[in-house]
């Protein structure tokens, strides 16, 4: 990759790469992050295809790459570019499925990002509706105590959400800051109660990656802690953000 060149207009540049299932409504919901990347001193670059990460010199001279793009597929050569973007430097950040639930078929795709969705457990059968609201359940976000002095999510507390709530399979790798438990309720076939990641960080070579689970829908990334953690989570991931990995701040 060659060095990106800064000497003209703003700071940093952050790439949004938005798209895949519908039901995550992407323009709409980048639309919502948009406006506070732009004030944050970015520029933004909007791209409805992952096949972008191809490009390596847009991609050395991105700061940030906003990615909201449920399920969908990236070719073997765009996950390599968008790997080694991160790894050089670039930040990688998203909410829910657009980043959780991407390229379910790539197994590198899920390397990178630490956290993958595996599914959102019903509410409880007597009160089925027939409707999207079927997957909503009330649930709480909490935040783990050893990192509530954390950039993303100081000051935040634990919140309550009615939402899709993500059963995630992860690694070990991830650095969580928030996890929320999964109830074991009669004729589930868990037997006891089960914590996922909620919100986490990911460190990868000299990049930052930052996950949240909730933002299902519009009203859950308007949720005042939910926007915050998402706002903070951009910037923080953001290449120059402050810090190296893993140092304070």
């Amino acid at each position: 990759m060659t060095t990106p060149d800064r000497t003209n207009g703003p700071t940093r540049r952050a790439l949004v790469v938005r798209g895949g299932w519908d039901g995550h409504v992407p323009v709409e919901a980048t639309d919502r992050f948009i406006p506070f990347l732009r004030e944050s001193g970015f520029d933004v670059r909007v791209e409805d295809s992952p096949e972008v990460y191809t490009d390596a010199d847009a991609l050395a001279a991105t700061d940030l790459v906003l990615q909201c793009y449920t399920m969908g597929t990236a070719s073997n050569e765009a996950v390599a570019g968008l790997r080694a973007a991160v790894a050089a430097g670039t930040g990688f950040a998203g909410w829910h499925g657009g980043i959780a639930d991407s390229f379910r078929n790539t197994s590198d795709y899920l390397h990178l990002v630490g956290g993958s969705f595996a599914c959102h457990p019903a509410r409880d059968p007597q009160h089925l509706k027939g409707d999207q609201t079927d997957n909503y359940v009330d649930y709480t976000v909490e935040i783990v105590p050893e990192q509530a002095e954390h950039p993303v999510v100081a000051g935040v507390g634990d919140f309550e959400l009615t939402s899709e709530q993500y059963w995630v399979i992860s690694d070990d790798y991830i650095d969580v800051l928030a996890t929320t438990t999964q109830k074991a309720r009669p004729g589930d076939p868990w037997n006891r109660p089960v914590v996922s990641p909620a919100i986490w960080t990911r460190a990868w070579g000299e990049g930052r990656v930052f996950v949240a689970t909730p933002g299902h829908s519009l009203d859950v990334l308007d949720h005042p802690a939910v926007r915050t953690v998402v706002e903070r989570g951009l910037l923080w991931s953001a290449r120059g953000s402050g810090q190296p990995y893993g140092v304070a701040g």
